[in-house]
């Protein structure tokens, strides 16, 4: 019998490690950079980095987030969203353990990537929105909850839903008030979560916004057109909250 803590100890590892690459993702794929083309290198100097200046948190934490030879500043996200991958990960393997659980924290994770990326440069790319959907479409073909049916209603009417709505906004005012992959990512929750979690999903996405909007007040400092949260980023951890409470009911 496998030791139930084997798996949020295992996901939480991958998650550092799967951090590490969502956050340099983040920077430079809307910059039209591969994170993939060549080993690592420092945005401020250039220079290779080697593997010990690698490890995730650790290395951000000794060397104080800055560059060892010219001392430029890390991007803080890195920290950020490699201790993002690690929560989600240890949180999927504990109210899941098994491969439900994997499947919680791909989720988790994939999410988080379009999170980042949709809170740098207010884009949602579609090759890992359509891997998202599909992901889920899968998971409902290999049984796991809630049923294949429920997934692909909640597929059609998340994307069908905010399509309607930005459609008649463009119409009425103009201009456009909401980005054309949003659509396409709730309708990817859809298909994870089931038709039933798409309003408690958007209702739960504004909450986080509210609350991102009060915590701008108390710091005294009014949201700026730089602040602005798309709403990607916040359909995100919003999805994830949901199929946490619904793996911890089950």
């Amino acid at each position: 019998m496998v030791d139930p803590w084997i798996w949020p100890g295992a996901l939480g590892l991958l998650g550092l490690v799967f951090g590490s690459f969502i956050a340099t993702l983040a920077i430079r794929w809307p910059e039209g950079r591969s994170s993939l083309a060549g080993r690592s290198a420092c945005d401020g100097c250039g220079r290779t980095l080697r593997a010990i200046e690698l490890v995730p948190v650790l290395s951000y934490v000794i060397q104080r987030g800055r560059c060892r030879s010219c001392a430029a500043r890390i991007a803080p996200s890195h920290l950020v969203v490699e201790l993002l991958a690690l929560a989600i990960g240890v949180a999927s393997g504990l109210v899941a353990p098994g491969w439900a659980g994997v499947a919680g924290a791909v989720f988790g994770w994939l999410l988080l990537t379009l999170a980042a990326i949709d809170l740098r440069a207010f884009w949602l790319p579609d090759p890992l929105t359509a891997t998202l959907a599909l992901l889920g479409l899968l998971g409902g073909l290999l049984g796991l909850a809630p049923p294949l049916t429920d997934r692909l209603i909640g597929g059609v009417a998340g994307f069908a839903a905010l399509w309607l709505v930005a459609t008649l906004y463009h119409r009425l005012r103009g201009r456009v008030g909401l980005g054309g992959g949003d659509p396409k990512l709730f309708g990817a929750i859809g298909l994870w979560l089931g038709w039933h979690a798409l309003p408690q999903a958007l209702l739960l996405a504004c909450l986080i916004g509210l609350a991102a909007v009060i915590a701008s007040r108390f710091r005294r400092r009014p949201l700026t057109a730089t602040d602005r949260l798309p709403l990607g980023t916040l359909l995100a951890p919003a999805a994830f909250l949901l199929w946490l409470l619904a793996q911890a009911s089950a």
